[in-house]
């Protein structure tokens, strides 16, 4: 009967596919839960499985007494001489139990238990598995489609793709086969968790590595990487050989690289950009396909003001400013883009002191008399420059100072006004152009490739 157990076991185990030493660990396992169900507690059974031998023996130990007063622990000296003569009162004492004295109903509950724990042990080597493939590039098959996530089949396996984790505007087929990043792995109550992604940066990267054998080999190395999925990337990238051009690289022959990755990613633009150590070239380089007409960086702030040709100011900031906000995103620049018409009106609008509301004529003509006639000039004198002026006393100069002020601050935030609604209305234009190119044109590609060459064979 045990070797039948064993066997009928056996045969799950298969099955499931499940190793003979583990499955040993879980009849034990199984039948301890017997043991429990049927005397109340296994504090003094043993369970030993000999897969080998297709042999289960229970052993239940007790101690001899005079009077038993817990059967559960204890055997009369009267019952354990039967079996052994020489034994006395305190003596140890082992029986065995017959498996079959569970009786089939028994039987046939440790078959479900050890179905359970069988499949707690594939979704635990599952989760094994998977954990340690975090990060990596995998292959599966959808087969079944929500509303809001897609399963994917990888063996035993099932992966989730979450919806944010979906490249917009993708549509899956059941049974179709899609490329994604292993992004998490979570052992939870109901088993795995395997989350991967299509929306991720991380994604973006690794078909970077797999398609540029410059970036696999870390020749090249992926800086920074800005990514609105579906739509379009920024990636910084920098050779470690200067004979190699990072962006060429990327690239590829005519496209072949980047056109492989971008058809991987439903037609995604790609904007790879040569890193720098000069802000400015970074940052003029990161806002393609627009180019600014002039930068003005503040680097205690990380911040930048990029001005751009009337025209083009919509280009730059891209649709719903997403072209703005990948630039800064991977430059670690909060970068703001104006018209050169607005910018120029804030540089050359000159504020006359007789033009400002509030200032008498005597002021302000004594003010001209010293050579002081607009707001900036006047604000950039010390005060006690303007107090020593003949005519001019401490509140007069305090007065005139807070009216030139209050008039300044106004003119800044009408002009921020107009700024931000200049790029209002450049994120919603209809005339919004999107660039196709996503590299060098192929004759450049090629002037630069050959340049490559000749670098090598010049060295």
């Amino acid at each position: 009967m045990n070797r039948e157990i064993i066997e009928a076991f056996s045969q799950i185990a298969r099955e499931k596919n499940v190793d003979r030493s583990e499955l040993g660990e879980i009849i034990e396992k199984v039948f301890l839960t017997l043991i429990e169900k049927k005397y109340g507690s296994t504090e003094n059974f043993d369970v030993i499985v000999n897969m080998d031998k297709g042999e289960i023996e229970i052993y239940q130990q007790k101690t001899i007494v005079e009077e038993v007063t817990d059967p559960l622990t204890e055997i009369s000296l009267e019952e354990a001489r039967i079996l052994d003569p020489d034994l006395d009162v305190g003596d140890p004492y082992v029986e065995i139990i017959d498996p079959i004295s569970f009786g089939r109903r028994l039987i046939s509950h440790a078959k479900q238990i050890l179905n359970q724990q069988i499949m707690r042990v594939e979704k635990n080597a599952i989760y094994e598995e998977y954990s340690k493939k975090v990060g990596q590039i995998i292959i599966g098959d959808v087969h079944q489609i929500r509303r809001d996530a897609i399963f994917i089949n990888i063996g035993k396996a099932e992966l989730k793709m979450p919806r944010e984790e979906q490249i917009p505007g993708e549509r899956y087929r059941r049974g179709e086969s899609i490329k994604s990043i292993l992004k998490e792995a979570v052992l939870g109550a109901m088993g795995p968790e395997i989350i991967v992604s299509r929306a991720d940066p991380q994604f973006l990267i690794k078909l970077f590595e797999n398609e540029v054998p410059e970036i696999y080999d870390r020749t090249i190395e992926i800086k920074k990487v800005a990514r609105h999925a579906g739509d379009r990337s920024k990636v910084i990238v920098e050779s470690n050989d200067r004979r190699i051009d990072a962006v060429g690289a990327c690239v590829g022959i005519k496209g072949s690289r980047i056109q492989a990755i971008v058809r991987e990613l439903n037609n995604e633009k790609i904007d790879i950009i040569n890193n720098s150590s000069e802000p400015e070239i970074l940052i003029t380089r990161a806002l393609s396909p627009a180019k600014p007409y002039m930068l003005e960086i503040d680097e205690e702030k990380k911040s930048a003001l990029a001005i751009f040709d009337d025209e083009e100011i919509s280009v730059a900031i891209g649709k719903n400013g997403q072209n703005i906000r990948l630039a800064s995103e991977v430059t670690g620049y909060t970068i703001d883009a104006i018209k050169k018409s607005d910018y120029e009106l804030s540089e050359t609008e000159t504020i006359y002191l007789e033009e400002i509301e509030g200032l008498t004529e005597h002021n302000w003509k004594l003010l001209y008399s010293v050579g002081i006639e607009t707001a900036e000039e006047l604000l950039n004198t010390p005060q006690e420059e303007l107090v020593s002026i003949k005519g001019m006393g401490n509140k007069t100069v305090d007065k005139i100072i807070s009216v030139v002020e209050e008039v300044v601050r106004k003119r800044k935030e009408e002009l921020e006004a107009v700024r931000e609604a200049a790029r209002a209305e450049a994120a919603s234009s209809d005339d919004y152009e999107e660039a196709d190119d996503f590299g060098p044109e192929e004759e450049d590609l090629e002037a630069s490739d050959d340049k490559i060459i000749d670098d090598i064979v010049q060295e």
